[in-house]
């Protein structure tokens, strides 16, 4: 279970730009690799992360011990933390990204011009692919598993805190490409903690066609600042689970509370809980409840408050925070309208719920709600693409250039234009 090291005379510089041209031709095999030769690196990646599950683990309370003396929050500390569930799964998501049709060479469209000219969209990869992620050691073998299926080469640059897990798990995806013949180059950790990495890495143009950042708002922030290379965003996520007066309030309680409490570290809990003022004595203090029972500490407006003494007073700055703890704040408000109004100020365009049994207003809400996942009557944590049948995903795009919503392989690819005529020229 070794791991790239850059040599003791080698500068950052000149050990990223050996990875980018490594990574290059790698996509040159990669892009002509069968169907049949990716889903051999993927199967045979997810026996060895099974295989090397003790070594994993191992690298992974290196990592655990590392960061409680840190400090990381519980949330944080959860995301990084392994165990044989969460290895499991890590083989398991290999494996569904390997029983996924292969993406490339399928054709989007074609038709025929009058002038005879057969032309064809085809799907294509988009070549070396850079993510950037914080915290989340799973992460590393996502995304080369994706990168892999959809004939893209991929550098990563794991969180500083997941250092030894992700290189444990690194060694199985190399393992993997070994067994089906295709180069190790194809998936590729930055072997440093140092930051200077990820500045070099968002200047290598020649080398990487895309960066995909996923983590906070502050590395997000510097990636755009920074990045001479295009970037499919992984924003924060603000996520709103809007409850209305005409919600069945049973259901209501267990999407709210799934929605929040399932795992409050990840991407798609709930930040945010509206309540429709029509419900304001009756299914407000039925969720408040709950969520007080549940030991989420709620913070609200001053209807909020009404419920319960134990009710935080909310600020400004709460409709604007990801907590990614157990923590949320509560609003009431004035019907649909004012639901969606809110969300378009204080979201972050990432995953938001409407709980109703009124059609008419859920579908008000889906189609008025500018976010990559919207959702009616289920919980803000189906944000994710195993849960959308994508086996895995590198994040949820919250921009809307080219990608939107859970990332998967075929998210991962662009296409091209493949005509074919019969001597025609133009007149």
């Amino acid at each position: 279970m070794g791991r790239l090291a850059p040599k003791e005379d080698d500068t950052i510089e000149k050990t990223m730009l050996g990875i980018g041209r490594a990574a290059r031709d790698a996509a040159a095999t990669l892009a002509l690799a069968s169907t049949e030769a990716k889903n051999a690196a993927l199967r045979a990646a997810a026996a060895a992360i099974r295989k090397h599950r003790a070594a994993i683990l191992e690298a992974n309370a290196l990592d655990v011990a590392g960061a409680d003396k840190t400090g990381l929050t519980p949330a944080m500390r959860d995301r990084l933390l392994l165990d044989d569930a969460r290895v499991e799964a890590m083989a398991k998501g290999l494996e569904e990204v390997a029983e996924l049709p292969d993406p490339i060479g399928q054709v989007m469209a074609e038709w025929t011009r009058p002038n005879g000219l057969k032309i064809a969209r085809v799907r294509v990869p988009l070549g070396v692919i850079g993510i950037i992620y914080e915290s989340r050691p799973n992460v590393t073998a996502d995304a080369a598993g994706l990168c892999l299926k959809s004939g893209n080469a991929a550098i990563l640059r794991g969180g500083s805190e997941s250092f030894e897990s992700s290189h444990a798990i690194i060694a199985c995806v190399h393992e993997g490409l070994r067994a089906a013949g295709l180069p190790e180059a194809s998936a590729q950790l930055v072997p440093t903690r140092d930051r200077a990495a990820v500045g070099v890495l968002l200047t290598m143009t020649d080398y990487v066609d895309v960066i995909i950042p996923r983590g906070g708002r502050s590395l997000i922030e510097r990636i755009v600042a920074e990045s001479r290379i295009p970037v499919i965003k992984h924003l924060e996520g603000i996520c709103h689970v809007y409850v209305s007066a005409r919600a069945d309030p049973e259901m209501a309680r267990r999407i709210v509370l799934n929605s929040k409490m399932r795992r409050t570290g990840v991407c798609g809990a709930a930040e945010t809980l509206l309540v429709d003022g029509g419900a304001e004595k009756t299914m407000l203090p039925l969720l408040v409840h709950a969520l007080l029972a549940a030991n989420c500490e709620v913070r609200g407006d001053a209807a909020t408050r009404a419920v319960d003494p134990k009710v935080v007073p909310g600020t400004e700055t709460d409709w604007d925070t990801e907590y990614l703890d157990a923590i949320i704040s509560v609003k009431v408000v004035r019907g649909v309208d004012e639901a969606i109004a809110h969300i378009e100020a204080h979201g972050s365009h990432h995953t938001d719920s409407i709980v109703t049994r009124d059609k008419a207003e859920a579908e008000r809400f889906l189609s008025r709600v500018d976010s990559g996942i919207v959702l009616h009557n289920a919980s803000t944590q189906f944000a994710d693409g195993g849960e959308f049948g994508m086996g895995a995903e590198i994040g949820i795009s919250t921009g809307k250039l080219h990608a939107r919503g859970p990332v998967g392989a075929e998210q991962l690819t662009s296409y091209k234009y493949v005509v074919r005529g019969s001597g025609q020229v133009r007149p």
